[in-house]
């Protein structure tokens, strides 16, 4: 058995000049989950300014077998970290200012009357123009258009600012959940299939 091992390691040595290394780094969904939580309360205004962002907890590894400590020391450890999912940018923090006063502005008064809902793909939608008077339609829609906006850049700059682009529809998901997770009592949004339920 040992030689097996012994034979084994330095077949895997002799083929090491054509071997290559791949590194895959996995969508850190737990820390996504916090950055959106945070984001979202101050936003909401549920969460007090400072409330840090937790880290990812550390994986256990497991004992490695016999044999794998002679691989590792003919291959050198490429193991990607978890990346610390950053929302502590000027942009994200001008743009999560914005939302909040937006918010305490017009849009909470139109999620209370149900003239405005939660979309299922991390948006906002008029969901009821004749709760709003007419005289104030133009400014609400404005209000919708531009949180809208905010929202796309939200996504996009954590995705970029966390040097993976290619994590903006994950980024999307995580924080459509965290709106809703967040919306108050009466609220509407919407269900997966598209339809309008109230929270």
């Amino acid at each position: 058995m040992r030689k097996l091992v012994v034979w084994s390691a330095l077949a895997l040595a002799a083929a090491l000049p054509v071997a290559c290394v791949t590194i895959n780094v996995y969508f850190p969904a737990a820390a996504a989950e916090k950055a959106a939580e945070q984001f979202v309360g101050k936003v909401f205004g549920d969460v007090p300014e400072g409330k840090p962002v937790e880290p990812e907890p550390e994986t256990k590894h497991e004992p490695k077998p016999p044999g794998a400590m002679l691989i590792d020391l003919l291959i050198p450890s490429a193991q990607a970290q978890t990346p610390d999912l950053s929302i502590q940018t000027p942009q994200l923090q001008a743009i999560q200012t914005r939302m909040r006063q937006r918010f305490d502005g017009r849009l909470a008064a139109a999620f209370t009357s149900g003239a405005v809902g939660l979309t299922r793909d991390g948006q906002i939608a008029i969901r009821d123009a004749a709760a709003v008077p007419l005289a104030e339609r133009a400014a609400l829609n404005q209000a919708v258009a531009d949180d809208n906006r905010d929202r796309q850049a939200v996504y996009r700059e954590i995705a970029v600012a966390n040097d993976h682009p290619e994590w903006e529809a994950q980024i999307r998901e995580t924080f459509a959940k965290q709106w809703l997770q967040q919306a108050r009592p009466g609220w509407y949004y919407q269900d997966a299939s598209g339809a309008w339920k109230q929270k």
